[in-house]
């Protein structure tokens, strides 16, 4: 078997796993359905290779608002080498206490949701952000290559990794070190597979969220392409979706003032406590 027919046949495979978790995908749809509903955001977070699958979420054709893709370019490796290199990148997704830098940006609700997505679930920047938005209450869905991360080892200070902070948990079926085909003659495997089995699984809840929120009176603004639905609709689409979502991710910027008012006042009266444990009961302070 050609190399390229191997992968097609392994690509089945992620297929069927992905297939295998049906009750898992619509029980985080539930989630993230609501959470929009409430008009409230569901925040996407992964880095490296995993920026991918988070911008699957938005804002692409057959997307629409409700999702908050967080995305950090210094943890992204934009470049391939040189500044915005991958050894920057690697070295600060593994930085503690970046999580909770980026998430100070953002104003989180107990009714937002999230989702976390890595390949091993052990760099210490993604398991620190798992586990401020559970600590926060939000439901926590993981999206990770589960048989790679149980042989991998975390680097997190405790040895967690981002399941352990997770209320579901879901598979983007790709094996050990991620790649699927064995070439003669060369010694490591080729043909990655985690950006594969995410994109599956990342679309099938999209498409369980879309039908949640119609059923719920509430269809969504959906990006749509002028070859399918004509010039004048498309852009229509298009300016009512960015406005919607604009409008979502106001909440998450206007209600920072807020908060640092509601901190500054709640530390001046309880200079004892430790900074990161006031909770005002509908947004959170760090």
């Amino acid at each position: 078997m050609k190399p390229a027919e191997t992968y097609l046949a392994k690509a089945k495979e992620i297929i069927a796993c992905v297939a295998g978790q049906m009750a898992a995908i619509e029980q985080a749809a539930d989630w993230f359905a609501e959470a929009i509903l409430a008009g409230r955001m569901v925040h996407v977070f992964g880095t490296g290779q995993c920026r991918a699958m988070v911008e699957e979420f938005w804002p692409r054709n057959g997307s629409f608002p409700g999702f908050h893709p967080i995305v950090e370019l210094a943890l992204s490796a934009p470049n391939p080498v040189g500044t915005n290199g991958p050894r920057q990148a690697m070295y600060l997704e593994n930085t503690p206490g970046l999580a909770e830098q980026i998430l100070r940006n953002f104003a989180l609700n107990r009714k937002d949701a999230a989702l976390i997505i890595t390949s091993s679930g052990c760099n210490v920047v993604p398991v620190e952000m798992a586990a401020l938005f559970q600590q926060r209450g939000l439901r926590v869905v993981a999206l990770v290559s589960l048989r790679h991360s149980a042989v991998s080892a975390s680097r997190h200070p405790e040895g967690r990794k981002v399941q352990d902070f997770a209320d579901l948990v879901l598979d983007t079926g790709a094996p050990t070190g991620d790649a699927l085909v064995h070439v003669d003659g060369l010694e490591e495997p080729v043909g990655s597979a985690s950006t594969l089995g995410g994109c599956l699984v990342i679309n099938c809840l999209k498409v369980e969220v879309a039908r949640r929120l119609t059923q719920a009176g509430h269809p969504p603004k959906v990006l749509v392409a002028p070859a399918l639905a004509g010039q004048e609709r498309a852009r229509s689409l298009f300016e009512l979706a960015l406005a919607e979502q604009a409008r979502l991710l106001a909440k998450l910027h206007q209600e920072i003032e807020a908060q640092t008012e509601s901190v500054t006042s709640f530390r001046r009266k309880n200079p004892e406590k430790p900074p990161g444990e006031f909770d005002t009961g509908s947004f959170f302070i760090t």
